[in-house]
């Protein structure tokens, strides 16, 4: 096996095909030092690609949370999100976290869903064609499965969390298009093309549903836009062998620059 299929293998990934502004569902406080925070979600939201990942979950402080927590310093944080995640297990393992004393959620969810992981593999490992089919593929899903689960989990967030603000972010455009490079078991441009539209019609099903549901959207493509794997000021890690779940997802930069301002907007 090559090194580049073995780091494939090992992704953990929690970001999207990948790739939420409503009006508010209830005002927060005033004062952010009085708010309760949760932050649920999958890789993104806990910070995978960020230095200081810990535990099976590979939660890092230097995610979007946990920098938000540190530059506003509410009353209590908490992170419950997972690398892996998916809307089913965020609604059975994490919602418990939350309670009418919430003030603020926050949460990326929805690219383990549509199998962003085995179409990153494919993508990396097949033609043009067959990475355009994967992607289809979770397209598929998307449009028949994730509807229901997208309504199913704002639903529940909203009843465990009456009285929160709650913040649904998407996911970045993953690749630079036009650099005819892209490194390291690279994608062709092609692919790039085809994963980058996945992401787009990701992030406007999960804008649609979470407005639907009275939350607040952040839509993270433009803080990123030029910062593209593949271009030449990245944001995002390419295939990373070591370790291999840093595999796109963003660098600490990403989210310091890219996450954290999309959130700040939002609220």
């Amino acid at each position: 096996m090559s090194r580049a299929t073995t780091a494939l293998a090992c992704l953990i990934s929690s970001i999207a095909l990948t790739i939420a502004t409503a009006t508010p569902a209830a005002a927060a406080a005033a004062d952010s030092s009085d708010w309760d925070y949760v932050a649920l979600g999958d890789s993104y939201s806990s910070g995978v690609g960020a230095s200081g990942q810990s535990g099976i979950c590979l939660r890092s402080p230097n995610g979007y949370p946990g920098l938000w927590d540190k530059a506003n310093d509410p009353a209590t944080f908490r992170s419950v999100a997972c690398s892996g995640a998916t809307t089913d297990t965020l609604r059975s393992s994490q919602l418990s976290a939350l309670n009418s004393s919430t003030d603020l959620v926050t949460v990326t969810i929805g690219g383990n869903d549509v199998g962003f992981a085995s179409t990153i593999i494919t993508c990396t490992l097949s033609s043009d064609s067959g990475c355009a089919a994967k992607v289809a593929e979770g397209m598929k899903k998307l449009k028949e499965q994730m509807p229901a689960k997208f309504n199913a989990t704002y639903r529940e967030i909203r009843a465990k969390a009456p009285n929160a603000t709650v913040v649904v972010l998407g996911y970045p455009i993953l690749f630079d298009e036009n650099a005819p490079s892209c490194g390291f078991a690279g994608m062709s441009i092609p692919k790039r093309k085809s994963i980058n539209a996945g992401a787009v019609e990701l992030n406007k099903a999960i804008k649609a549903h979470a407005q639907a549901a009275g939350f607040r959207w952040s839509d993270v493509s433009d803080e990123f836009a030029g910062h593209g794997i593949c271009g030449p000021s990245p944001w995002l890690h390419g295939l990373t062998v070591l370790p291999p779940t840093d595999s796109f997802h963003p660098t600490g930069t990403g989210y310091q620059s890219g996450y954290l301002p999309a959130l700040n907007s939002a609220l």
